[in-house]
Parts: C-alpha cells; sequence; structure tokens
C-alpha cells in the first residue's frame, strides 16, 4: 500500500536528524536495546562496545539496521550517512587516525579503489561462504550485502506534455526534448553516477565512444547532484524530466507517494552496483568490526529492508527478497567488473572532469 506523501517526507527528515544529515559531527545512534536472536554468524553472546559506522545508502533503512544490529549482537553503533565518493575521501583523509570502524553500503567499486590505497583491512567472515564469487573480494576487503540496477525516471506530466515515450535505451536520453531536463549525480562524490559513467563505456563498446556519448549527454544535464538517489525526488517534484539513478530508489520514491514517475531498465545494457561491507584499516574496534561483517551478511540484516521499502537484490540465498525486486529475467545487465571499475575510477574521474564537465 503506497504511503501518503507527507507522512513519507515526515520519516525521511527524522531519519536524516537521526543520522546527522549525512555529517560527520553528528552519529545517530542505534539505540535499541540488546536482545540477541538466534540464527545468523554474529548473533552470539552479547558484546560490549560501541562502533561507529560510515553508511552508504538510504537514511531510513541505514536507521533501521543500526537498531537490528544492536538487537541482535548487544553492540551499540553510530551511523554517520554519506555518498561513497565522499566516504572513501573521508577515510582517506583518516587514515592515519580512522574515526570509523565500519564502511557499510555503497559500490564495490569505492571499496576496491579504496583498497588498492591500503585503506581496508581483510576479513573473510564465515557468513560469506554463502556468498557468490562475483559479489566479494576473493582475500576479504569487500563483501557484497546487495545488488541495485541503474534505471531511469521520468516524469509522466513531462512525457505526457511533450508527446514523448519514457527513454528505452541511454541513446534516448540525447533527444534534443530532454536538453537541460535530466538530472543525475557527478561521478566524483556518487557511487551511483561513477557506476553510469562505467556502464556507459561498456554499452558504446570501448572508452572512446562511451565518452563521445557522455560530451553530448552533458549539455543534456541540468544539474548533478552530491547524492546518487537525488535525483529520482527531483524528477518526482516536476523539477527535472528524467533521472539517473538505481532502479531501487525509483521503486521506493514510487511508494512512497512518487506516481508521477515511471521507471524505465534501459535495453541497451544496465549496469549494477554490488553494495559492499568491509572493516576500515587500523579500527581500534576490530573484534566488534568483525562481528558487524558477520551480522550483516546474515539473512536478519539483508531482510531489513523489507520494512524501510528499499528494494534491493539480496546476496544471502537464505534472505527473503523484496517482492517489487528487479528480476534478473526482465532485464538486460551488462558485464559490470567491479575490481575493474574501482582500478579505473581515479582515471576516469579525471578524465571525465577535464573533458566532459570541464
Amino acid at each position: 500500500m503506497k504511503k501518503a506523501l507527507s507522512a513519507t517526507l515526515a520519516v525521511i527528515l527524522t531519519a536524516s536528524v537521526a543520522a546527522g544529515c549525512g555529517s560527520a559531527d553528528k552519529p545517530a545512534s542505534g539505540g535499541a536495546a540488546p536482545a540477541p536472536a538466534a540464527g545468523d554468524a554474529a548473533k552470539t553472546d552479547k558484546s560490549k562496545g560501541k562502533l561507529t559506522v560510515y553508511v552508504g545508502f538510504q537514511e531510513d533503512h541505514a536507521v533501521e539496521a543500526m537498531k537490528q544490529f544492536t538487537k541482535d549482537t548487544g553492540i551499540q553503533a553510530d551511523m554517520v550517512r554519506m555518498s561513497g565518493g565522499e566516504i572513501l575521501a573521508k577515510i582517506r583523509a583518516e587514515k592515519d587516525n580512522p574515526q570509523a570502524d565500519i564502511w557499510y553500503g555503497g559500490p564495490a567499486d569505492t571499496f576496491v579503489a579504496a583498497m588498492n590505497e591500503g585503506l581496508l583491512a581483510p576479513y573473510k567472515s564465515p557468513a560469506a561462504e554463502k556468498v557468490d564469487a562475483k559479489y566479494k573480494d576473493p582475500n576479504g576487503h569487500w563483501t557484497g550485502i546487495y545488488v541495485g540496477f541503474l534505471g531511469f525516471a521520468s516524469n509522466k506530466k513531462f512525457l505526457k506534455d511533450h508527446n514523448l515515450q519514457a527513454p528505452q535505451t541511454w541513446e534516448d536520453l540525447l533527444n534534443p526534448a530532454y536538453k537541460g531536463q535530466i538530472v543525475m549525480a557527478n561521478p566524483a562524490s556518487s557511487g551511483t553516477a561513477y557506476t553510469a559513467l562505467y556502464t556507459v563505456l561498456k554499452v558504446k563498446g570501448s572508452e572512446d565512444k562511451g565518452f563521445d556519448y557522455l560530451k553530448k549527454l552533458h549539455p543534456q544535464v541540468q544539474q548533478y547532484t552530491t547524492s546518487g538517489s537525488a535525483p529520482g525526488r527531483m524528477v518526482g517534484m516536476g523539477e527535472a524530466a528524467v533521472g539517473v539513478l538505481f532502479a531501487h530508489d525509483v521503486i521506493k520514491y514510487q511508494e512512497e507517494g512518487f506516481d508521477t514517475m515511471e521507471l524505465t531498465i534501459p535495453k541497451d545494457g544496465t549496469g549494477y552496483e554490488t553494495g559492499a561491507v568491509a572493516v576500515i584499516k587500523n579500527t581500534k574496534n576490530q573484534e566488534l568490526a568483525q562481528k558487524f561483517v558477520d551480522w550483516s551478511l546474515g539473512a536478519s540484516a539483508q531482510e531489513v529492508g523489507q520494512r524501510t521499502g528499499s528494494y534491493q537484490n539480496l546476496t544471502n540465498p537464505d534472505a527473503k527478497e523484496p517482492k517489487k525486486a528487479i528480476k534478473l529475467s526482465d532485464i538486460n545487465p551488462i558485464q559490470y567488473d567491479p575490481t575493474e571499475a574501482g582500478k579505473e575510477r581515479k582515471r576516469l574521474l579525471d578524465k571525465w572532469n577535464s573533458e566532459v564537465k570541464k
């Protein structure tokens, strides 16, 4: 059942305040009374201590996850919500004196970039044995907790007023009718947008052809946001015609009341994120951080999204996926290699800044 838009805004506002609005100065506590349950790797005897977690997915899901973690394990957790690129920059700046213990959520290619800079501590969780090899680092530097596919959110009124069909391919975004009407995040700050950049290069068949396309797309873009999910809200409110973001975020907005949006998945190929979890190197809470990873890979953690309207596909085969999650049989995913994407991240971002955004 769709929630009233006003109620949704209230929930998101509450979650944002609790999460410190993405500020590193005001972490939000999980705040739930310890009550461990049975079933997952991390659900053992109650543990004392507190973790700080940098979170890369939506606030309401993150707040609920912190509560569930404390309930399941007895460990307190504070969270700070940021975009993937912001988390990477923060961990990089704090490498000599880490201010957080865990990185939780956001595309794995950003984790790969951190791994290559020596910012993550390897940990092979026993719970990771259930996770498909393509969704984890073989040495345990990061492990996938969910999968999300890119899509387009289109404003229905704009489509009707301009007698347009919602875009079906990446090429459709170059329609002159969309000039100055497309919103997407900045790939330097957003893991979502970097996933889109890397996807375009693969869909177009080469780096040169991909960048030629991105140069043509640039005049179509009204704004590059900091957050990867923000374009969906802008489209839903009629501030833009089309947004490029993860399909699960579009579905979430639709369920929250933004029935002004239509979701399409590019037929010529869509990329995806493997949302990951990792232990930050030199954490002072190594044992507790490992327990968080164990917990995050269990069904209890991965099913938290069911309560907050998150619609990602899950990596634990024992976890119950949301009914509205995207079905692989309905889309055309590209061969997305998070390891390659992570290794090429800095070079491709530098090239995008110098040749596209200028």
